[in-house]
């Protein structure tokens, strides 16, 4: 089973990027969940959400889970949240930061030696939506790191996902995508 967690602040798009991402996977054939836990309901306020993916129906509903893949999409939770908290080995973690892979482990200590991606979400965001909504660049990212689907299967699954926003929309987050899908380190 695939696990995925998700550091957020509240407006930032978390669960819509975890549910964004089950609607493309559920197409495939494979069952999945999307989920989220909120302290406040607050925007602003950290939360987290969660997906599961799996080959067979699952029947685990807990919050609780040993990753194999951590989307932090506010930086600085990255630092003032323990990210790795129940990770494994084999945890991957794609981190929305403007530093480099070494300033990040570098002020996060707790990262060294864990398989870090970096890519800046929240600018790509703001300069191809116009908005700092970093979940779906933060999807390409992970397009690129987990190679779970080839990133054109990937934007015209989220095209359809997208469906009801306007075209302009629909295209600035294609954009937001390949080029998170690009810069991703």
């Amino acid at each position: 089973m695939l696990e995925i967690r998700w550091h957020s602040r509240a407006g930032q798009g978390a669960v819509t990027g975890a549910k964004g991402l089950a609607d493309v996977v559920s197409t495939t054939g494979k069952h999945v969940q999307a989920f989220a836990f909120y302290g406040s309901a607050k925007r602003g306020a950290a939360m987290t959400a969660y997906n599961r993916v799996d080959d067979e129906v699952i029947m685990n509903h807990e919050k609780y889970m040993k990753p194999d893949y951590v989307f932090v999409i506010d930086p600085a939770l990255a630092i003032t949240t323990d990210i790795t908290i129940n990770h494994k080995e084999t945890t991957k973690y794609i981190i929305t930061t403007h530093l480099s892979k070494e300033e990040l482990i570098k002020a996060q200590p707790k990262l060294e030696g864990k398989e870090v991606y970096t890519v800046d979400c929240i600018t790509i965001a703001n300069e191809t939506i116009g908005r700092p909504i970093p979940n779906t660049p933060m999807l390409g990212a992970f397009m690129k790191v987990s190679g779970m689907y080839e990133i054109d299967f990937f934007k015209d699954s989220m095209k359809r996902v997208l469906e009801k926003l306007p075209q302009k929309i629909i295209d600035s987050n294609m954009l937001a995508i390949q080029r998170a899908y690009d810069e991703v380190k």
